[in-house]
This record gives structure tokens, C-alpha cells and sequence, in this order.
């Protein structure tokens, strides 16, 4: 039975949906197929009419969740012009992002798998993190553009390894001095 165009597009963003999730929670290798179009309600068989393998569809994942990190930075320091980079710092160094791996930042969950891969998915990440410095770069303090773009380079580095410390601690404590202490590093007006 033929499902139509509307159908398919539904199926389509709900597995893109579900592998989001799942893939932020278990890692690329941590789910199969199976288990991607089981959560989705749907047979795995239907799998191969939207995608060509499981690497196309990280890789459109992947896209996808690191366009929506991009939107909603930029979102936020739309909404918030006289104080862009603590409310960045607000929204992303936070329990929620360390406690909720399957809905919150790709970058955070995925990278140090990305980081011992190649190809399409790797370069996917890498220019999404250049757009994230760019993006910083704009908002944090420094005299030139050269300091500002270093400066967003520490602050993303900070930011999201305080959420990855974090999260691989088991001791509660730890987990939120690794977060308290970034936040108050990266937020010019909580030294002075």
C-alpha cells in the first residue's frame, strides 16, 4: 500500500525526529535501525524509502539538530540585546542541558564521537561549530577582532565542556561546581 506525499514527509520528520533523540542519548554506533523505526512507530523495512543508510540519515540528523543549536543561540541573543552573551550563558549552562542529553545540545552529546570519525558527519560538525565562534565572537568582550574571535573560541570551549564534565560525573557536587564555576568565569558582570 502506497502511503502519500503528506504521509511520507510525516514519517520522514518523525524518524529524523526519533533519531535526534535517540542518537543524542546512545551515540551513532548506540542504536540501530531497527530501533530508530521501532520508536518511530513505523517497520523497518520503510527505512530504505527514506533513506540510503544509516550514516545518511546521521548525517541529516546531524544537520538538522545543529541547525536548531544555531537558531536558538541566535534567538536568544536576539531576545535579550543588553545582555546576548548571559543569557547565551543562562540557557546553556544549565541542568537541564546536562540532564536531558536526548533533547538538548548535539554538540555536547555527540561530539567526542564525531570527534574519532570522518568524513561527512565530521565536517557537518565543523562548520557548525565555526558558526557558533561567529556567532560568540559578536558578543563577547576583546579590544580587536582577534581577540573577540579567541575569546569565542575559549567561551565555547568552556561552555560545553562544563556541560560534558558534568554529565560524566556521578557525584552531584562535582558536577555542579564544573558548572557553577564555568558560568562565573564566562560572565564578565558576575566578576566584577
Amino acid at each position: 500500500m502506497r502511503v502519500s506525499r503528506e504521509k511520507f514527509a510525516e514519517n520522514r520528520e518523525r524518524i529524523l525526529g526519533v533519531a535526534g533523540v535517540l542518537f543524542r542519548e546512545n551515540g551513532f554506533d548506540g542504536v540501530g535501525v531497527a530501533d530508530i523505526m521501532k520508536a518511530a512507530g513505523l517497520t523497518h523495512g520503510g527505512f530504505y524509502g527514506h533513506f540510503a543508510s544509516k550514516d545518511d540519515l546521521a548525517l541529516e540528523v546531524s544537520r538538522k539538530l545543529i541547525d536548531r543549536v544555531e537558531t536558538r543561540w541566535k534567538e536568544h541573543i536576539a531576545d535579550s540585546p543588553d545582555r546576548p552573551l548571559e543569557s547565551l550563558l543562562d540557557h546553556y549552562i544549565h541542568w537541564r542541558t546536562v540532564d536531558d542529553p536526548g533533547g538538548s545540545c548535539v554538540f555536547a552529546t555527540l561530539i567526542q564521537e564525531v570527534s574519532r570519525s570522518r568524513g561527512a558527519v565530521r565536517a557537518v560538525f565543523s562548520d557548525g561549530l565555526a558558526v557558533l565562534v561567529d556567532t560568540l565572537a559578536d558578543i563577547v568582550p576583546g579590544e580587536s577582532e582577534e581577540e573577540r574571535r579567541a575569546n569565542a573560541a575559549t567561551t565555547l570551549s568552556s561552555m560545553m565542556g562544563a556541560v560534558i564534565l558534568a554529565r560524566a560525573v556521578e557525584d552531584r557536587a562535582l558536577a555542579e561546581q564544573f558548572l557553577v564555576t564555568m558560568r562565573r568565569q564566562l560572565d564578565p558582570g558576575s566578576r566584577s
